[in-house]
């Protein structure tokens, strides 16, 4: 019962950051790793499958400073099962603003599930521009990072760690506004279509 669980709480999980964060955590992690992602129909899989771990990692993405609304419901779930075990939850947040920091209020709503539900709390990683920073020369950062998430969760010496683009504001401003145009461009998309509040034409 030593190894490290890992669900990817995505709302488009089998495409997304969080399941490459995932895969970088698989390739550093010491201990047996596992990964799932969460959907609205495997909950009380999942659940039961955490009766034979010692860790679980929840990867996501921040979603209106938040957790999204795939991991919300699960953790729902899991806070209303009978589940024995109580393994010890980290999590790996990544968000599209440069700031880490973003990501605060995300790992407190974890934190705050753990003391409340009897989970022990384990260590958190926050990666800003994390929808780049996998695509960029930037990217031995995060994998650094990953490295030390799995480092003090197989050691259980946890803690809190962060990591971003060493750009300014500015430049990330303009890069950033380059590629959804590009984006845009390539999804038959206009600056205009994407800047109104429009969802659907």
């Amino acid at each position: 019962m030593g190894g490290i669980i890992i669900l990817n709480g995505s709302p488009r999980a089998p495409r997304s950051n969080s399941k490459g964060y995932a895969q970088l955590f698989a390739r550093y992690s010491a201990l047996p790793t596992s990964y799932f992602e969460i959907t609205g129909s495997n909950h009380p899989q999942l659940c039961a499958g955490l009766e034979d771990c010692k860790h679980v990692l929840l990867v996501f993405p921040l979603y209106a400073d938040g957790i999204p609304v795939t991991l919300l419901n699960f953790l729902k779930s899991l806070e209303q099962s009978s589940l024995k075990n109580r393994p010890v939850i980290s999590a790996l947040i990544n968000c599209g603003f440069l700031e880490p920091h973003q990501c605060d209020v995300a790992a407190d709503m974890i934190r705050l599930f753990c003391a409340q539900n009897g989970y022990p709390a384990g260590s958190i990683l926050k990666i800003g521009s994390g929808e780049a920073i996998l695509e960029s020369p930037f990217r031995f950062l995060a994998a650094g990072s990953v490295k030390k998430l799995a480092r003090s969760i197989a050691r259980e010496e946890y803690g809190a760690f962060q990591t971003t683009m060493p750009l300014s504001k500015g430049m990330f401003l303009s890069a950033s506004t380059k590629y959804w145009l590009s984006l845009g461009r390539k999804n038959g998309v206009t600056q205009q279509q994407m800047q109104s509040m429009e969802i659907e034409p």
